[in-house]
């Protein structure tokens, strides 16, 4: 099963930032894959100097190329030396209005350019409070990922809108309820559903990275804030690499 820490650094970082992921790359990541989706103006610079670790685009457009004023291609990251990339994160879909069926094609494109697709699923609090987060979680999978899907491409991530930045983290029990049913899913659709890898993502830091790490089902964790340090992000993988 693959063990991945991977970070987003949204809209933040400039080329002084750079140095931190040159720390990174100076670590002993063991059997983790460690990744950093850095903004698109430092994904070339990031490659050149990331060593061991692995880098990755936020997202990326479902066509190759075109009249796309501002948009990248999966072609575009793979040549500026991306090895993964974001599709679906909730910022996406709700600051941009992206539908299950665009993020399909966007995994499908990552896949098509030879990259790792990392998908995001996850409920509101609105949705969590009227007892619907399996459904829509259920729903997102279904739409988003493509029926090309393998483990050795594609990863999902279960991120719940409420704990993005909030510091607030589902309890333990709901966080193996919800990657309970989404290993159930991708097994019963994949030939290889059971050995995909499921990250957990919402306000993880080095304090709580290992109990969620002990997790059934969580094989590593998607980070935002807390990725921009490689003190803070270097806890986390840290934490990965000591769990089962």
């Amino acid at each position: 099963m693959r063990r991945i820490a991977a970070g987003n650094w949204k809209m933040n970082g400039t080329g002084a930032e750079l140095g931190e992921i040159e720390t990174l790359a100076a670590r002993n990541t063991d059997s983790v894959e460690v990744v950093i989706c850095p903004p698109a103006t430092l994904l070339s610079r990031a490659a050149d100097i990331a060593g061991p670790v692995l880098v990755g685009g936020q997202d990326c457009h479902a066509a190759e190329s075109g009249a796309h004023t501002g948009d990248v291609s999966a072609t575009m990251l793979k040549d500026a030396g991306a090895s993964f990339v974001i599709v679906g994160h909730s910022e996406r879909r709700a600051d941009h209005g992206e539908t299950d069926a665009d993020i399909a094609a966007k995994a499908q494109a990552g896949l098509d350019a030879g990259l790792n697709v990392i998908i995001c699923v996850g409920e509101t609090l609105d949705e969590r409070e009227a007892g619907r987060t399996l459904d829509v979680v259920g729903t997102q999978l279904a739409g988003s990922v493509p029926d090309s899907a393998a483990s050795n491409t594609v990863v999902i991530a279960y991120e719940p809108v409420w704990a993005i930045g909030t510091g607030k983290v589902p309890s333990n029990d709901e966080i193996e309820e919800v990657h309970g049913h989404i290993r159930q899913l991708l097994t019963e659709r994949f030939d290889t559903g059971a050995e995909m890898a499921l990250l957990y993502g919402g306000s993880v830091k080095p304090s709580n990275a290992a109990e969620i790490f002990a997790v059934p089902h969580v094989n590593g964790a998607l980070v935002g804030g807390a990725s921009l340090k490689a003190s803070d992000f270097g806890g986390i993988i840290d934490a990965l690499n000591a769990s089962d």
